[in-house]
């Protein structure tokens, strides 16, 4: 199993949408590169997690962030509001590789 578990802020994209999305820290997203790296991948070079967070579990996946060089992770609106989370609020996330 891969799992990573990190703590970082949400943030709200930039543009016409309400998307939110967590960045998973650089030393992450180079080890997720690493194991996926021959991987056959789905859109926009996602890669596939199950993702949990307070009293959440979901399936989703990671989307490389060229600017930031590093994964993001979109955060459903129903997930954040299960857990009273909101732009800007820190959060414990793990996700764990699947369809590998």
């Amino acid at each position: 199993m891969h799992d990573f578990t990190f703590t970082t802020p949400v943030w709200e994209h930039d543009g016409d949408a309400s998307w939110h999305f967590v960045t998973l820290p650089e030393e992450d997203s180079d080890h997720i590169r690493e194991i996926t790296g021959g991987a056959a991948r789905r859109g926009f070079g996602s890669v596939r997690v199950e993702v949990r967070m307070g009293r959440s579990t979901w399936l989703t996946s990671l989307f490389p962030d060229k600017g930031r060089g590093c994964y993001v992770l979109p955060m459903k609106k129903a997930v954040r509001t299960a857990n009273g989370v909101g732009d800007g609020d820190v959060v414990t996330v793990t996700v764990r590789l699947v369809d590998l």
